[in-house]
């Protein structure tokens, strides 16, 4: 069959009918242009295609980071000129056209990319860099890991774009994270004896539909729905336990975020710890997920056994609290140890959530045969989304099931 080159027909897989395309087709010169700039020039690009304005400008950008094809240069066995140079300035220009030409998601994977192709990590170092870059949760766990080696001069403006980052999270997670948990707060502390003045009649008056009798034309309440008194007494007691290692620097931000936002709930008494082979309580910092943050040092071993010994010599009433522990699962520490702290807890009445990653990174790595011993303790460990959390957290509370998500 013969088809015009720069039309794109997609059939189905066995009746051949055929399918609209998801989005126009892309022809002739614009072809060509796009082809041009994914191949990046070159005598073995086969577009014959030059650049010019705002085009070239872009190709520029990109050559500049993906430009060098490895060690053995590109296809057309030439090593090309690829590079940012080692300066601050020359980095930060290019920083500057990449947010000119690339919208702010694209922008973000290629300051990734910049960093553990080029080796600018260091250059985050210098306050001009760090003006000019797009802050992310991943730029946000660079800076964690390097703020130990920071220069004095560059702190404050290293503190300035976490807590932009820190803040946007907040302003996006807070509100709904405060809803939900509230409202399992109030279904778990709902009574089915209530005083008269305790009655939630709404519930009540709905839960007893079946019971309306028409000629009377009321309800007979068989059964009573109370909600207890409004309280400001702590209700649950929530410990977030945190793995710090390398790997684990999203999840760290978020876990951050969501421990200064259950901390400002009055009926929520919070925890958080982070360990890699040490233990650090960061309770004591969760009025400021910023502060917490730079409480943090990401890098180095894991020891979760060492942190749940922590965790559970703090528990005060196990029946009232759930231990969250965020963790690839790379135990470092006596793993048996580690299994039998779990039962332990669990046996005692606290609810217990393994979470692989709090974060929006996709399937994480992690210790599977540690992750099927949980399992067979009744703690299935999965990756979590800050979009789910409140939910998982939600379900913890009231001791139901977790929404966990299909694989």
């Amino acid at each position: 069959m013969t088809t015009d080159p720069t039309v794109t027909i997609a059939t189905g897989p066995t009746t051949g009918t055929a399918t609209p395309a998801a989005t126009p087709p892309v022809v002739g010169d614009e072809r060509l242009r796009r082809w041009r700039l994914v191949l990046g020039g070159g005598e073995a690009d086969g577009t014959g295609r030059a650049l010019a304005g705002t085009d070239a400008a872009m190709d520029g950008a990109l050559t500049a980071l993906y430009g060098r094809q490895g060690q053995g240069g590109d296809r057309a066995g030439r090593d090309r000129s690829a590079g940012l140079g080692a300066s601050a300035p020359s980095v930060a220009r290019w920083l500057g056209d990449i947010r000119t030409y690339f919208p702010s998601s694209v922008v973000q994977v290629m300051q990734r990319d910049a960093i553990d192709r080029l080796g600018l990590a260091t250059l985050l170092l210098e306050p001009e860099m760090l003006e000019a870059v797009e802050a992310d949760v991943h730029l946000v766990g660079t800076l964690l890991s390097l703020h130990k080696a920071m220069p004095e001069t560059t702190r404050e403006t290293a503190r300035t774009v976490v807590r932009k980052v820190v803040d946007e999270l907040e302003k996006r997670l807070a509100t709904r994270t405060r809803a939900t948990l509230t409202g399992a707060l109030d279904r778990s502390t709902r009574i089915s004896r209530p005083r008269h003045r305790d009655i939630d009649w709404d519930r009540t008056i709905r839960a007893n539909l079946k019971n309306y009798l028409p000629e009377h034309r009321t309800i007979v309440p068989e059964r009573l729905i109370g909600h207890g008194r409004a309280s400001q007494a702590v209700r649950k007691e929530v410990v977030l336990c945190v793995d710090q290692s390398g790997s684990m620097a999203a999840s760290v931000v978020y876990a951050s975020v969501f421990g200064a936002v259950l901390a400002s709930m009055r009926s929520i008494a919070t925890r958080l710890v982070v360990f890699d082979t040490a233990v650090v309580d960061l309770t004591d910092r969760l009025d400021d997920p910023v502060d917490v943050l730079f409480g943090t040092q990401l890098g180095g071993g894991t020891d979760i056994n060492r942190a749940l010994a922590h965790c559970q010599s703090r528990i005060t009433r196990p029946a009232d609290t759930v231990v969250v522990l965020i963790s690839d699962l790379y135990e470092g520490g006596i793993r048996d140890e580690m299994l039998k702290r779990v039962a332990a807890m669990k046996a005692s009445g606290v609810q217990f959530v393994a979470l692989l990653a709090l974060s929006d990174e996709g399937a994480p790595a992690y210790d599977r045969d540690h992750a099927a011993a949980l399992a067979a303790l009744g703690v299935p460990a999965f990756a979590c989304t800050p979009d789910l959390f409140p939910e998982v957290m939600a379900a913890a509370l009231e001791k139901r099931p977790l929404p966990i998500p299909e694989a």
